[in-house]
């Protein structure tokens, strides 16, 4: 007994000290801002409750489930100002009263006293932004406690918003229509994604897109300014922003999906190079402005340096992993003539020009990083509007590095034979009863849109000619419209021939890196029971805590998060579960002993066929959740590019594969977890490779 208990002070003291060491980060983005005045902050405060009081009266009420959103987007804007002090650029006092030099001046005629001129106020500008929203949100609570909600058919420009299935929270979008839309007729939608602004948070995004017109104007059609969760480039959950805005404005308004434009400049522009690449399908001209194309260039880092993981993960976004997509859409670039930014631009020529394509350039006359919005290159992107894009093309081609990024069209991937590394489909329309496909590092794929036995009749087959292999299709090989076909042996076949040899395998939305799984709905699970080691509490407790704070101040998100203990049956059906701890702290981890690539003994943890020392690691990887495997099951982990990695949109890439290993004896930091003694991926079946 003494033995055990000091054993147990000797814990508490390495605990105690290992806490000690753990430093806060200071975040990066947004930016620290300044402290408003306590009179200012209680005014704002007053005003936002009241807002906070009339949005719960209208909660469930399913008639306003679309619009009630419209006043969210405030309250949260005013909340998350309040909240991270995201106050800036303060104003000037009043100057003095100019002299009037010193020659003696008559007396002046006696005057009606005036109302004496309040002094200019000294607080940020946000103060009144604050005030002027929570007005707004007001007064369309107003509206709709008369059962009417007329910004939702007003022209000009608005902010409206929609409720985010990953994290539940509202997110604002801009929307400038023109004022010849006819609401009753299907419009063309041009998306526009904004620059890098450190602090252009919801409240500034939101004061700006409801008075000022940005730089796509049209009097004919809807102009579309997401938040993109403000400034990640556009990725992760920001990549999801733009799709939802655009999903929210075509159940709101009539838009023509075949006229549907992205465009964007400097973080925009890589906005719009890496989503016009990934979807370019649903595009009918992509038009980005500057913006960096990929990472190591654009960095001018060293791969020999860079962690194998790290390095394979840059294929995400790497816009030339991706280029052959391009053939799918109409593309133009525009570059300021003296904007150094103009290389990237340049790299996509010399990329597109070696897979046969022609990259169209517009250059802004001396200018550096400027958009300058030139008559011609407007009106070529016109042109192509006009045009339209053709929803079932007769060729089509994918390239992708990962099931995240595997439809273009009616081609879809369903199977790779390695993630990271190249996968190619090209089809084409043979003739109506023919279709002809090539395919490299691919499995399994779909065809929908399967127009060739409607042309060829009902009874009729087709041919599939698949590299090489010649496969006839009948009606009874379709699943409402879509033929699947899976590679066996090397050779292609119809899937009925498969043998399942794992239980698992990588699909589209299951296919990891962990960051995958905050791109879609998910819960933080807590630890309620005691972990194998203080020094392993004290690390879940930080790293909880870190992960919350930055998803909030970054993502512009509150995050679910729910005790072990609290977990239901209907949570593990519809989210991605983080679960935080270990076997002995976590009951959900402890539930799952023996069904994950994971074990913990008493001391040790084993993690392909190395043990490690429980008291002082902790394993973070993605799986399909055994209790759900539609979903992901995460363990250890939020977002794995840090603090450290927001000084450019270019580093806020996935840094841990599916899975590392940390040694949690050094603290966390702006920078990594720990520190990552190993870090990998699982194969296409989900095993440790």
């Amino acid at each position: 007994m003494p033995y055990r208990a000091a054993a147990i002070a000797l814990l508490l003291s390495i605990s105690l000290t290992y806490a000690a060491d753990i430093q806060p980060i200071a975040r990066k983005l947004p930016p620290p801002g300044v402290k408003i005045d306590a009179t200012d902050r209680q005014k704002i405060e007053a005003e936002l409750t009241k807002v906070q009081a009339r949005i719960a009266k209208l909660e469930g009420n399913p008639a306003l489930a679309d619009v009630l959103p419209d006043v969210k987007v405030y309250e949260k804007a005013v909340r998350y100002a309040l909240l991270h002090d995201e106050f800036y650029e303060a104003k000037k006092a009043a100057a003095p009263a100019p002299t009037t030099g010193t020659k003696p001046q008559a007396a002046p005629k006696p005057a009606a006293p005036k109302p004496a001129t309040p002094a200019k106020s000294t607080a940020p500008r946000g103060v009144a932004l604050c005030l002027d929203l929570l007005k707004t949100a007001n007064a369309r609570l107003d509206e709709l406690n008369k059962g009417t909600h007329a910004w939702t058919k007003a022209t000009g420009t608005l902010v409206r918003g929609y409720i985010s299935d990953i994290d539940g929270s509202a997110q604002p979008y801009g929307l400038d229509i023109g004022k010849d839309v006819d609401f009753s007729k299907p419009v063309p939608l041009y998306i526009w994604l904004h620059g890098r602004g450190d602090t252009d948070t919801d409240l500034y995004f939101i004061a700006g897109r409801q008075s000022k017109r940005g730089e796509v104007k049209h009097e004919n059609a809807i102009v579309l300014h997401p938040l993109g969760r403000q400034c990640v480039g556009y990725k992760n959950a920001g990549e999801i922003d733009v799709l939802d805005a655009i999903a929210s404005v075509k159940k709101r308004y009539k838009i023509d999906e075949n006229r549907v434009v992205l465009a964007g400049f400097s973080m925009g522009g890589a906005g719009a190079w890496h989503l016009g690449v990934h979807y370019a399908d649903q595009f009918c001209v992509v038009q980005p402005g500057a913006g960096f194309i990929d990472v190591q260039r654009y960095q001018n880092l060293d791969p020999a340096k860079t962690p194998l993981a790290e390095k394979l993960l840059w294929g995400q976004y790497d816009v030339p992993d991706y280029l052959r997509n391009f053939r799918n859409t109409h593309l133009i670039s525009y570059s300021g003539e003296n904007d150094k930014q103009r290389q990237s631009a340049n790299i996509m020529a010399e990329e597109l020009k070696k897979d046969g394509q022609e990259l169209t350039q517009f250059i802004g006359p001396k200018v550096e990083h400027k958009y300058l919005p030139l008559p011609e290159m407007l009106a070529k992107i016109d042109g192509y509007v006009k045009q339209g894009r053709n929803p079932h093309p007769a060729e089509v081609h994918l390239q992708t590095k990962t099931l995240r990024y595997n439809k273009q069209f009616w081609v879809e991937i369903l199977g790779m034979e390695e993630h990271w590394k190249e996968a190619r489909v090209d089809a084409k329309r043979v003739n109506p009863a023919e279709l002809a496909v090539s395919t490299t590092n691919v499995t399994r794929i779909a065809l929908s849109d399967f127009l060739l036995l409607g042309n060829a009749g009902e009874s009729a087959s087709s041919l599939v000619v698949i590299d090489g292999k010649r496969i006839q299709v009948t009606p009874k090989d379709l699943s409402s419209g879509t033929l699947q076909l899976v590679k066996l042996g090397g050779g292609w076949a119809l899937p009925v021939l498969e043998s399942p040899t794992s239980p698992y395998r990588k699909s589209p939305g299951l296919q990891g890196p962990i960051d995958d799984a905050f791109m879609s709905p998910f819960l933080f699970v807590a630890p309620t029971g005691k972990a194998a080691s203080p020094v392993v509490a004290a690390w879940t407790a930080f790293e909880m805590q870190h992960q919350q704070d930055r998803w909030r101040a970054l993502m512009r998100g509150d995050l679910r998060i729910k005790k072990d203990t609290d977990v239901t049956a209907d949570d593990i059906a519809k989210y991605n579960l983080v679960l935080w701890g270990d076997a002995k702290s976590n009951k959900l981890i402890a539930d799952l002993a023996g069904k994950l690539p994971v074990s913990y003994g008493d001391e040790k943890l084993t993690f392909a066929g190395k043990s490690y020392d429980v008291a002082n690691t902790v394993p973070a990887l993605i799986y399909p959740n055994p209790k759900n495997p539609a979903k992901y099951v995460v363990l250890n982990s939020g977002l794995t590019f840090r603090e450290a990695h927001d000084g450019t949109n270019s580093q806020q890439n996935p840094k841990l594969g599916d899975w590392a290993i940390i040694d949690i004896t050094t603290p966390p930091d702006a920078g990594d977890p720990g520190n990552v003694v190993a870090n990998g991926f699982f194969d296409e079946a989900w095993k440790v490779k």
